[in-house]
């Protein structure tokens, strides 16, 4: 039995980029998480952050295309790997993707404003009285 299953929550590092290639179209997005430690010797907090290059194909794409920098999101997919050859040098390198199946939006709704809030609510205190 095989897996390959990957599951990242961070933030959106810039707006979504859509390419076609062979008459498919795909999403790109550039996700960061990040990991903290405390240094031993200096007792400082020191943190990593790792950046997640994120490919989504399909109907998800098109939803994928809509995000926005600083959108706090959770990945579930798979990694990827594949080979590059840089156009100016001819080096090849091995680029790691994932491969995304499901996305979920983490952020908070927005809330409303004092003045949308309804004029008509109760106050226990006016009933009171």
């Amino acid at each position: 039995m095989y897996q390959n299953r990957i599951s990242l929550i961070g933030f959106l590092g810039q707006d979504a980029s859509t390419y076609t290639a062979n008459n498919a179209s795909f999403t790109v997005l550039s996700l960061a998480t990040k990991s903290s430690y405390k240094d031993k010797k200096s007792g400082e907090y020191k943190g990593h952050t790792e950046w997640h290059r994120c490919i989504v194909w399909g109907k998800l794409a098109e939803y994928a295309k809509t995000l926005t920098k600083g959108a706090h999101l959770a990945i579930d997919g798979e990694l990827r790997s594949r080979e590059r050859v840089d156009k100016k040098t001819g080096v090849k390198s091995r680029v790691w993707e994932v491969r995304v199946a499901s996305i979920l939006k983490l952020d908070r709704a927005e809330k409303a404003a004092p003045e949308e809030t309804a004029d008509d609510e109760i106050n226990p205190e006016e009933e009171a009285a």
